[in-house]
Order: C-alpha cells, then sequence, then structure tokens
C-alpha cells in the first residue's frame, strides 16, 4: 500500500465521526493501540524536540523500507504519532522524503490541536523526514 492510499484510508476513517469529540476519542483509541516501545528505545537522543510532552520516535530500515516505532506520555499525542506512523512506516526513505502529507489538512487535525500540539506536529514529521534523509544515503 503506498503513502497516498494509506492517507486515504485515515481521511476515509475520520469522515465517519461528526464532531471533534469523537475524533480525539479515536485519536485516543489509535494511541492505546500503538505497539509498546522497547524501552532501550526510549532515550534522550529518540525524543522530538519541540513537542509539548515527551515523544520517542525510533526508525530502522530492513529491505530498503523504514518502520517507526514511538510512544508518548500524553494519549491524545500518542494517537497523533500512531497515525503519522501508519501512513510512513513501511516505505522506502525516497517515498517518505516526497510525500505530501495531505491526510493532516484533510482531517482537520492542524486546526484542532491547540497550537503547542500543533507544533509538534510539524515536529514529527519533520523528524520522520530526517530520518528518511539519512537511510536514503544507505540505500
Amino acid at each position: 500500500m503506498t503513502i497516498n492510499e494509506r492517507q486515504d484510508e485515515v481521511i476515509e476513517e475520520f469522515e465517519m465521526f461528526e464532531d471533534w469529540m469523537d475524533k480525539y476519542e479515536y485519536l485516543i483509541s489509535l494511541g492505546k493501540e500503538l505497539p509498546l516501545t522497547e524501552e532501550a528505545k526510549k532515550i534522550e537522543e529518540n525524543i522530538i524536540k519541540g513537542c509539548q510532552s515527551r515523544v520517542w520516535l525510533a526508525a530502522d530500515m530492513n529491505d530498503s523500507k523504514i518502520q517507526f516505532t514511538a510512544d508518548s506520555d500524553a494519549i491524545i499525542t500518542k494517537g497523533i504519532i500512531s497515525l503519522m506512523i501508519r501512513v510512513l512506516t513501511d516505505s522506502s526513505p525516497k517515498e517518505i522524503m516526497e510525500s505530501e502529507l495531505y491526510f493532516i489538512d484533510k482531517v482537520g487535525l492542524k486546526e484542532h490541536l491547540s497550537p503547542t500540539r500543533s507544533n509538534g506536529l510539524v515536529s514529527m514529521v519533520k523528524q520522520m523526514k530526517m530520518y528518511a534523509i539519512a537511510y536514503s544515503s544507505k540505500v
């Protein structure tokens, strides 16, 4: 499945909810479903700078595809990073670097998040793309 196909899937899921309270609940449930991150990856160098809450993001490359793992100490933030992982994981560095993440605006994430969470989301995207740039030299 491509990044755009995954984005379209996320957009479709968010369209099922009438109001933002339901969408927040959905984000929280996504955060609860995020696979646990190894404690060894919860280190200072994996913390995303610019997030109000603590968010750890790690990336590994297998078969020329990047797999992301993450965790957060805030449940909504955990839901947001789980969405980002779902859309970008198992993609090549090139696909991630070239991706236009339109689902963020289509589902209304930026406009319905507090300014600090919105800044955190931008930092998450930036960090994931930085991992893709770093891994692109190893392909």
